[in-house]
């Protein structure tokens, strides 16, 4: 399959958010099964009137650029709610209609339910055209399959999750005491406040553990003063992909107490690092978390947060069983050879080539 000539249409780049993490995985991934080239629709943050004008030019100029491109055999957007399918739509409209070729959109975006659920009139009529000139929708998982329905021919839709390489990790099941983390931005839809204020409490009330609390934002404030509190807790910052890795893999519960997401990779990764997983029940979470692996709670509520923590923590025999379980559930259905396949296929597929069977791909 490797005669497939496949242009991957996204932004990605610095501090890489999950779509940027995501694309850049699935070309180290697809090298070798298909022709893969990228092009980074990455554009300057905007906030305020002038960089939001940059930004504009910015974007015009890579649609004027993307017109330029050789055609491919199959394009692959990457999009997101709001303005980032806004701007991903060119991509879209001229691979469809000026090249004619196959276009595959794969959706991502913890809030793109609402910007289909609250879509005004032009806007919902907008975001049709875009999904009707695609021959492929790519979800996370069955939850915003329903979700984009609404919006989405059902034969177009497939349900293809995010994906890590287990074997990057190394779970060490016997930390002790067990170790606490959270890894994420520090804004407010994270939840580090809530994780904060919880951990808090738990070791106000005497719990023996360890927290590790990394990524950065403008709530790390709430980091640092936890970590100045409490002789057992820590803040450390911002970590690369490899230090994230090895912090997974020594922990034992990751706390993600979001209020809106996707398929958080973010939990993937800790599910990969043999984690019990506290998190909430928004986006596709639940598709991944039970109370086999960890537990749900609603999103805001510290004391609910508290409880289960209490819970988990209160007997590290059941915090490793939840870990072998999530680390079990990855390598069963989370792994990027497998999600390789299902593109592979999917590319023959749109251009009516015989597929690739898995156990013959290379690896």
């Amino acid at each position: 399959m490797d005669d497939i000539d496949l242009l991957v249409v996204g932004p990605t780049g610095g501090k890489d958010g999950g779509i940027g993490r995501y694309i850049s995985e699935q070309l180290r991934h697809l090298d070798g099964r298909v022709s893969a080239r990228l092009f980074n629709s990455k554009t300057p943050s905007a906030d305020g009137p002038l960089s939001l004008a940059r930004g504009a030019l910015h974007a015009a100029a890579d649609w004027v650029r993307f017109g330029r491109e050789s055609p491919p055999d199959v394009v692959h957007v990457h999009t997101s709610h709001y303005l980032s399918f806004y701007l991903s739509s060119a991509y879209v409209l001229v691979a469809a209609r000026r090249w004619d070729v196959p276009v595959v959109l794969h959706v991502h975006g913890s809030s793109f339910d609402e910007f289909v659920a609250e879509a005004s009139g032009p806007v919902a009529a907008f975001q049709s055209m875009v999904f009707d000139a695609c021959d492929a929708v790519v979800v996370l998982s069955e939850y915003w399959r329903e979700t984009l329905s609404a919006r989405v021919a059902d034969s177009k839709l497939v349900v293809l999750p995010n994906a890590v390489v287990p074997d990057e990790y190394d779970p060490d099941a016997a930390a002790d005491p067990q170790h606490v983390v959270f890894v994420s931005s520090h804004v407010e839809r994270k939840g580090v406040v809530e994780f904060t204020e919880a951990v808090a409490a738990l070791y106000d009330r005497g719990f023996d553990f360890r927290t590790t609390v990394a990524g950065s934002g403008p709530l790390s404030s709430h980091a640092e003063a936890l970590a100045a509190a409490y002789d057992d807790a820590e803040y450390v910052g911002y970590v690369s992909e490899a230090e994230k890795r090895n912090l997974l893999s020594d922990a034992s519960v990751y706390v993600l107490p979001t209020y809106a997401e996707g398929l958080p990779i973010a939990i993937l990764e800790a599910m990969a690092g043999g984690n019990a997983v506290v998190s909430t029940d928004v986006g596709s979470i639940a598709s991944v978390v039970d109370g086999s692996n960890g537990a749900l709670v609603d999103p805001g509520d510290v004391d609910d947060l508290v409880s289960a923590l209490e819970g988990i923590l209160r007997n590290p025999e059941t915090t490793a069983r939840m870990g072998a379980e999530s680390r079990r559930r990855v390598e069963a259905d989370y792994t990027w050879s497998g999600v390789a396949d299902e593109l592979v296929s999917l590319y023959a597929r749109l251009l009516g080539r015989p597929v690739e069977r898995p156990d013959a791909a290379q690896r």
